[in-house]
């Protein structure tokens, strides 16, 4: 049996611990824990949507720039930046915060309803099926309410204090 230098250990380690530091921080394909009261495969459905719809890149703050890697205990807690535009500027509601407040039933009925300012794609919301939005709903329940309100809307008149992006006008 050959001796491995302490040099190519620690080397492998650094890679191979790095890259599981990695998968943690982005939970991918962590399976998520039972737990009393929750349909786990509903649950892991919800998950999956909020994640690949896009709903995490406003209402998770900080999770573009971090290319998708912010741990789950941390998503859907809203975001202090804003969008800015012709409309005003809109914020990334805590969508944890919203749910706790909230029956499936209602949830389903919002999301079915909702319009809202750019950037939010409320269409696509409103195109989603009952069974899709529920899952979505359950996720958001299994996660809990965390975090804070995110900061009210500032109509186009004024001007955010905080961080925020300036969409410009449409052409005419």
């Amino acid at each position: 049996m050959q001796t491995i230098g302490k040099n190519v250990v620690y080397a492998a380690f650094l890679v191979f611990g790095f890259c599981a530091l990695n998968v943690v921080l982005a939970d991918e394909g962590i399976p998520l824990e039972s737990r009393p009261g929750f349909d786990m495969k509903v649950v892991e459905r919800g998950r999956y949507l909020l994640k690949t719809s896009g709903c995490n890149d406003c209402h998770t703050a900080g999770y573009l720039l971090a290319e998708g890697r912010t741990p789950e205990h941390l998503w859907l807690m809203g975001d202090t930046f804003g969008w800015r535009g012709p409309w005003g500027t809109t914020y990334g509601t805590n969508l944890r915060l919203l749910v706790d407040q909230m029956t499936e039933d209602q949830w389903v009925v919002m999301a079915k309803t909702l319009r809202r300012r750019p950037p939010m794609p409320w269409f696509n919301l409103n195109a989603m099926s009952e069974e899709d939005l529920g899952a979505m709903y359950q996720f958001l329940r299994y996660l809990g309410p965390a975090g804070e309100r995110a900061p009210d809307y500032v109509p186009p008149d004024q001007e955010p204090t905080g961080p925020h992006a300036t969409f410009p006008a449409p052409p005419k």
